[in-house]
């Protein structure tokens, strides 16, 4: 049996054999970062800035470097003799002094630790309001003004879009200002803090022994850039319940530390009661969080079982789901993207013409009809149904779908326009009726692509080429993508808008062309004090009938049933080739972030 590696006691593992490299993920923030990595190298190279490669710094030792700007991760980038250092925790305009822990001289870039400002930049202005500032590994911005980190989060946008869609600047709209989150502290209505074995605890687990805790161990979340597991006491991040919730579950892990063999993730999840002023109300003990919400209250509580149900109010609409299952992590922006939604989802309003204005400049359908692809426990299908006719949830987690149906329940949605269906991964759309389709799974209802608007909140890693395939067969009217990783939002509406040359293929290996075109793209900040950011892009169909598409092209108002699907079949799957170019899963921090929220058990079945 081979010899397995030492626990490494929270130091970094740094693999020797460079031949046995892992590849970099697509969207990952190695790949986010290598972006801006090359982009800063090739700015100096242009603006004739170039120095000569000097030998690089020693591993731990101190460098002084000049910052010159934020990466799309977060961190700050500095350039001195040719090389880019990484330095986490600054801003443009510092001069500070950082230990230098990895270089990575094939990309001429070094990652290094932040130990102090020797000069500050005129953007770090605010005292960040957490002590473990600068080490734990969950925020990044809490030392610059709100309005900078929205302004930053902007240019994310525009650079995923310039890095990762293989679009060009024609094909891609002037992006949005960021929508800030009205809480930029105290947001956080789920953390996942937790705590390691002890050393040698691993052995005696294979050997059939108790483990011996030595010591009560640190509980909280990541210290940046190792794998050691810093003591948090509190997280201002965090809503007042899932705070007092924390300093609950450290006391009693504290007093019960010796029943636990191995180390342990615990769950902070807020969940709410709604009870009218004029009831009967609770005596409240500590725990619990009251808030005056006008006509009613809401008792807030933190709840610590994964298998318990927890509540949350969204825009009046209830949605109850396992404590430990995804949903959004900050409710106070939720309302602001549901609006923002059902303000753009329809398109541009039509006008009255000068000569009668009883008659309209366009001839564009009505939407009438929302199909939610990715609706784990339907939270877009819920909150948009009032929006339009009928409205359907997809998933292909049977899980999702009940927690879904539940939920339309608890909000008295008629059951004859919205609806929720556990579909085939492999043919999503198949169940959704159209207006040659026999399919009474709705009542009745017909889904006409040229009246249908497609929501995605895909996970993380974004939507496989297999989805996106099938969306572009299906040939909505419109599409609105919503996405957590931006980078790799990019890339699938590089696919969906691209001329053949994104790198999508059909099942024959030959280019596929998209069918639409961006209407608007929009940043949304889901989670202040960190580098993530929400993005939101609306697409509108092209007029263009040779447009492109999957077996079925068309121009706006030409679906699958289209009278271009034909002729677009030819161009977009069996034409000439276009040339190509080239758990929740923890986050790095501990604190169940965007990197880790959006997993899920299948391909697309998410929230």
């Amino acid at each position: 049996m081979a010899q397995k590696r030492a626990f490494n006691e929270g130091k970094r593992h740094f693999k020797k054999n460079k031949k046995q490299k892992a590849s970099v993920v697509e969207g990952s923030n190695e790949d986010v970062l290598l972006a801006d990595v090359r982009r800063l190298l090739k700015e100096t190279k242009l603006a004739g800035s170039q120095e000569d490669k000097a030998e690089l710094p020693a591993h731990h030792s101190e460098i002084e470097l000049d910052i010159h700007s934020l990466s799309s991760t977060g961190d700050g980038l500095a350039h001195k003799d040719g090389q880019v250092y990484v330095v986490p925790f600054t801003a443009p305009g510092d001069t500070i002094t950082a230990k230098v822990f990895k270089h990575v001289p094939e990309e001429s870039y070094t990652l290094t630790d932040f130990l102090s400002v020797k000069h500050p930049s005129p953007h770090r202005t605010e005292t960040p309001r957490c002590p473990y500032f600068t080490q734990c590994s969950g925020c990044q911005f809490q030392h610059l003004p709100y309005a900078y980190q929205l302004e930053h989060k902007k240019t994310i946008v525009e650079k995923a879009y310039a890095n990762f869609s293989n679009l060009p600047a024609s094909s891609i709209p002037v992006v949005g200002e960021t929508i800030g989150s009205p809480l930029q502290y105290g947001y956080r209505t789920k953390l996942t803090p937790h705590f390691d074995g002890p050393p040698g605890g691993r052995r005696d687990n294979r050997q059939g022994k108790k483990v011996t805790w030595g010591e009560v161990p640190a509980i909280g979340f990541m210290k940046k850039g190792t794998r050691k597991t810093m003591d948090i006491e509190e997280c201002p991040i965090g809503t007042e319940s899932v705070q007092r919730g924390l300093r609950r579950e450290r006391e009693r892990v504290k007093q019960n530390i010796s029943q636990y063999q191995r180390g342990a993730t615990l769950l902070l999840r807020e969940s709410t009661e709604r009870v009218e002023k004029d009831a009967q109300t609770k005596d409240e003990d500590e725990d619990v969080v009251v808030e005056d919400m006008g006509d009613h209250i809401h008792r807030k509580t933190c709840i610590t079982d994964n298998k318990a149900t927890s509540t949350e109010y969204v825009d009046n609409f209830r949605f109850d789901n396992p404590a430990g299952a995804f949903f959004q992590n900050n409710n106070s922006i939720l309302p602001l993207i549901t609006q923002y939604i059902r303000d753009n989802i329809l398109g541009p309003a039509s006008t009255p013409t000068t000569t009668n204005p009883s008659t309209t400049t366009t001839s564009k359908p009505q939407i009438k009809n929302l199909i939610d692809a990715y609706c784990g426990s339907g939270f877009f299908t819920i909150a948009l149904s009032a929006t339009f006719t009928h409205t359907i949830g997809i998933d292909i987690a049977a899980q999702s779908i009940a927690s879904a149906r539940h939920n339309a329940d608890l909000n008295s949605l008629p059951a004859n326009s919205t609806t929720f269906l556990a579909a085939d991964a492999n043919d999503l759309f198949a169940s959704i009726p159209t207006s040659d389709s026999s399919s009474s799974n709705d009542g009745g209802a017909s889904f006409a692509p040229e009246e249908t608007v497609v929501v995605i909140d895909p996970p993380r890693k974004g939507c496989d080429a297999g989805f996106i395939r099938q969306l572009l067969r299906f040939g909505p009217a419109r599409v609105v993508y919503v996405s957590c990783n931006v980078h790799t939002q990019a890339r699938d509406v590089g696919w969906l808008v691209g001329d053949g040359g994104s790198g999508l293929a059909d099942e024959e290996g030959l280019p596929v062309r998209g069918l639409y075109e961006i209407e608007s793209l929009r940043g949304f900040d889901f989670f202040p004090m960190t580098g993530h950011v929400e993005g939101v892009a609306v697409l509108r169909r092209k007029r263009n009938p040779e447009a492109g598409g999957v077996g079925g092209g068309g121009g706006e108002g030409e679906g699958r049933n289209g009278a271009g699907n034909r002729e677009a079949e030819e161009v977009a799957g069996k034409g000439k080739p276009a040339p190509v170019d080239g758990q929740d899963i923890p986050s790095a921090s501990g604190l169940d972030a965007p990197a880790g929220e959006q997993s899920s058990t299948s391909t697309a079945a998410a929230t």
